[in-house]
Order: structure tokens, then C-alpha cells, then sequence
């Protein structure tokens, strides 16, 4: 499974590249979540929570993507899982558009379970 590592490297840097995008634009992901005002454009608050979420994407992708083999990078990954299991959770529960909280938590779940699949291939 060593060959594999890859994996999770990836992940983490599709992560922390997510991440910086919704730092530089928020409404990357204050879109498609519906929590947007009339304009299209998320409102001051969501738009810093939202780079908030980024900010911590960005740091827990990095961490997936050069953390040492092994118990490291089962950690990073872990701290990525448990990231997304709450997003999957909070949006999917709290979002005001039911079709955007079914999206939402759908994406985060199964980014969840892609980074927990990832652990097999994170190395001794």
C-alpha cells in the first residue's frame, strides 16, 4: 500500500486547494450552501465564516499533503474526516434550502469517506 500514498496526498492537496479558494471567494461555497442574499454574493458574516471553514480546509489539506507516512498522516487524515462528518452534519441539519442541506451533506459525507478510505494507503 506504500505505492499508494499518493491518495491521501491528493486529497489534501484538492483540500487546501479548496480551502484557498473560498479564502480569496467565499461565495464559492456560500453559493451553492444558498447562503447568499438576493445579489449572489454572501452577506459580511457569512462570508467570514466562510473563510474561516477555508482557512481550516487549507491547513488540514496541507497537513494531509506532507505529513510523514504513518501514524502522521493517519492523524492529518483523521482531523480531515471528523472536519467533513461535522460540515456533513451541520449542513446537511442547518442549511434554510432543503435541496442545497441534501447537496451539501452529500458532498461532505463522501469527501469524509474518501479521506477515511485514504488511510489504507497511508503508509507505516
Amino acid at each position: 500500500m506504500a505505492k499508494l500514498i499518493w491518495i491521501p496526498r491528493a486529497l489534501g492537496l484538492a483540500t487546501a486547494a479548496y480551502g484557498a479558494a473560498i479564502l480569496a471567494r467565499p461565495a464559492l461555497m456560500a453559493r451553492p450552501t444558498g447562503l447568499v442574499t438576493s445579489s449572489g454574493e454572501p452577506a459580511r458574516g457569512v462570508a467570514v465564516l466562510t473563510r474561516s471553514i477555508g482557512a481550516r480546509d487549507l491547513a488540514t489539506g496541507l497537513a494531509m499533503a506532507v505529513a510523514p507516512a504513518g501514524a502522521p498522516l493517519r492523524t492529518a487524515i483523521a482531523v480531515r474526516v471528523v472536519a467533513d462528518v461535522v460540515d456533513a452534519v451541520g449542513f446537511g441539519t442547518g442549511l434554510p434550502d432543503a435541496s442545497a442541506r441534501g447537496k451539501s451533506a452529500a458532498v461532505a459525507g463522501a469527501w469524509a469517506g474518501l479521506c477515511a478510505l485514504s488511510a489504507l494507503a497511508s503508509g507505516r
